[in-house]
Order: structure tokens, then C-alpha cells, then sequence
């Protein structure tokens, strides 16, 4: 290639690489304040109506955003609970994630921004300075899907050295979210890597499937439902892939199943369904509805003793203002009342991301130790 044309090219995939960036802007949003408040901007100068949505707010309520006469809108919130936040912008109708903040939570649909609001103290889902594990994407092709799909594995710190074997527990996100979403929005792995370096969780393998077994918009209905894909997606394909690829200890006793929302419910399903795979069930802000539990599940009410010995912990958890939690209380007190321990652990908040990351940081040190 003569100089002047390998020159052109390179110009070329110069002005390429540059046109896929968009030009530098000074513009700051999330600006968190010491007082935990927090200020997000977006220059939208040909909108109409621009507003803000964020998880501590009533939901189906944004707030409207003021412009200046740059055409950057802006809106200033009160002190925020101090853990990560969900939110998004609304643009003349159009919702997006806030356009100069790298730090996302994907989702089937509108993905959306995260901000964090610092506790003052290290908090168990903030980066520290621990030994980390490694966060891998494996993939595989699934019969009962009919479709490849990917898995995310979370490996304890020094997983690489040694032959240890370790306890696995499956972790499942919510409706509308994907397989990244307990790392990216629930920090997981940070919760895992600190409890760990604590002595407070026994080191463990956190597997995180697809909980869309049925595409995402072809709804959860149909001639197989979502719960009963999932359930033989999880059973015949995911925990025999993870025991033949990862140095996973053996037994129930050493496979805990957990997840929140849609998750949960496919943990109530599979957990209960199958309680000779799993020692642990955690429940996060779900519950069945109506009497379809005490319908499908009577003999395994019926034999709370025959269950406990397969299952020691059953754990619940939500946010008291979640409109799930009235159920999530009337669920434990018919498991109590059957004889199978579901104590419901309650934090203030509503049906959003810190009331998760508490969960898992509850939830995660009471498993694989025989404690209920």
C-alpha cells in the first residue's frame, strides 16, 4: 500500500472512531452533594417537557425538570437513602438514561442510570480494598429454551488457586431486568467479596441464569408459563452445566436458590416443587397470589416435618411499602402456621434495588450453615 493511501485510510478510521463518540461536554449529572442530595442535568434545548424518575419516588410520579437558557434541564432532589438509585429522564414522552452517565443498569426495555449515594462509611456493596472475585459470562446452548443463552458466574477470591470445591447459590433478577442485573444494579459481587473477606459468608459460586425463560415480550403466559420454563430450564440444563464446569461441592446441602420479584417467584416454584435440590430458599419482595400455593403445594404443607428435613432455611424479605408486602406477610404466616420457619425480614423501602441489596446482604451469610 503506497504512503499517501495507507495515510487517507488512517484519517479516515480517525474520523470514524471520533464520529462514534460524541464531542466532550462539561455538563455534570449525577452531581452528588455532601448533604446526599443530588442534582441531574440533561441539555435537551428543543424539548418541551423534560422530568425525572427515580426509585425513591411514588411510582407512576416524575418530577418536572426546569430549563435554563442553555437549554439544560435540571432538578435538585432532597437527601437520598444512602445506597444505589435507579433513575431515568422522560423527554417530551421518550424515556432514556441519562445521557453522560457511563454507569447503567440494562433492561429488556429503557435502560436506565444509576447513581450512588455514599453512606459516609464503607457499606458492604461499595468497592473496598478485599480480596475479589472474577465475574464470568459462560454460554450455552439450551434445548429447553431453544436457544443459546448466557449464564453469569460469579467465582470467589482465589477460585484460580487450589481444588477447593463450593457451595453454589442461584441467584434470579426481577421482570424486565437480564443476567447482569444483580452485578450492575445489586452489586453482588461486591456484596460477596466483602462478606467474605469479613468471615461472615462462607465462600461461595453465585450463579446468575436467565430468568426470561419465555422472551421477555412474548409476556409470561402462554401454553408453557414463564415459572414452568424456567423451572425445567434451571433443573435439567443450568445446575448439571455448573456442576460439570465449576468446582461445585455436591449435594443440596450445598445448593441454595434465590431471586427477587419475578426471581422469587421462580424460586417459590422451583424451590418448593423440587426441596430434595436445595438447602436454602430466599424470597425477595414476592408472593404468591390468591390460594394457589396452598393448592399446588397441600402436601407439602401437609408435611412441613418431611420438608424442613430437606429444606433448613426459608427466608423472606421486602420493603414495607412494596404493594407485594402484604402478601409477603400472609405467605409467612402460612408457612409458620404449616410448621416450615419463614421468618420475613422487613426494611423500609419500596420494590427497588436497595431493598435487594440489603436482602442479599442478609440473606447470603445464613446459608450453607445449617441456621435458620
Amino acid at each position: 500500500m503506497k504512503p499517501l493511501t495507507l495515510a487517507l485510510l488512517c484519517t479516515g478510521l480517525t474520523g470514524l472512531a471520533l464520529a462514534q463518540t460524541p464531542p466532550a461536554d462539561g455538563l455534570v449529572s449525577p452531581e452528588v452533594n455532601a448533604d446526599r442530595t443530588a442534582t441531574f442535568r440533561v441539555r435537551a434545548p428543543k424539548a418541551t417537557e423534560v422530568s425525572l424518575y427515580g426509585d425513591w419516588m411514588p411510582v407512576g410520579k416524575p418530577q418536572n425538570m426546569k430549563k435554563d437558557a442553555d437549554g439544560v434541564w435540571s432538578i435538585k432532589t432532597e437527601p437520598l437513602e444512602p445506597t444505589g438509585h435507579l433513575y431515568w429522564f422522560n423527554l417530551d414522552g421518550l424515556a432514556i438514561a441519562d445521557p453522560i452517565n457511563p454507569v447503567m443498569k440494562l433492561r429488556q426495555r429503557t435502560s436506565a442510570s444509576l447513581v450512588e449515594i455514599p453512606t459516609g462509611t464503607s457499606a458492604l456493596w461499595d468497592v473496598r480494598d478485599v480480596p475479589h472475585g472474577s465475574v464470568v459470562t459462560d454460554w450455552q446452548k439450551s434445548s429447553v429454551l431453544n436457544r443459546t443463552e448466557r449464564v453469569i458466574v460469579y467465582l470467589p477470591p482465589g477460585y484460580d488457586k487450589g481444588n477447593t470445591r463450593y457451595p453454589v447459590l442461584y441467584l434470579v433478577h426481577g421482570s424486565g431486568d437480564i443476567q447482569e442485573s444483580w452485578v450492575q444494579a445489586g452489586h453482588a459481587n461486591l456484596i460477596l467479596d466483602n462478606l467474605i473477606a469479613e468471615g461472615k459468608a462462607k465462600p461461595m459460586i453465585v450463579v446468575m441464569p436467565a430468568g426470561h425463560s419465555v422472551p421477555f415480550s412474548a409476556g409470561r403466559g402462554g401454553p408453557v408459563t414463564n415459572n414452568d420454563l424456567f423451572e425445567q430450564y434451571l433443573i435439567k440444563e443450568v445446575i448439571p452445566g455448573v456442576d460439570a464446569k465449576y468446582r461445585t461441592a455436591p449435594g443440596a446441602k450445598n445448593r441454595a436458590l434465590a431471586g427477587l420479584s419475578m426471581g422469587g417467584g421462580h424460586t417459590i416454584q422451583t424451590g418448593f416443587s423440587h426441596p430434595d435440590m436445595f438447602s436454602a430458599l430466599g424470597v425477595f419482595s414476592s408472593a404468591p397470589q390468591g390460594n394457589t400455593f396452598e393448592t399446588k403445594y397441600k402436601s407439602v404443607l401437609d408435611d412441613a416435618k418431611g420438608f424442613n428435613s430437606k429444606v433448613s432455611t426459608v427466608w423472606l424479605a421486602g420493603g414495607d411499602i412494596d404493594p407485594v408486602y402484604p402478601r409477603m406477610k400472609a405467605f409467612s404466616e402460612l408457612l409458620e402456621k404449616s410448621g416450615i420457619h419463614a421468618p420475613l425480614k422487613t426494611y423500609k423501602g419500596a420494590h427497588t434495588w436497595p431493598v435487594w441489596r440489603y436482602s442479599l446482604t442478609d440473606f447470603a451469610p445464613i446459608i450453607f450453615n445449617g441456621k435458620k
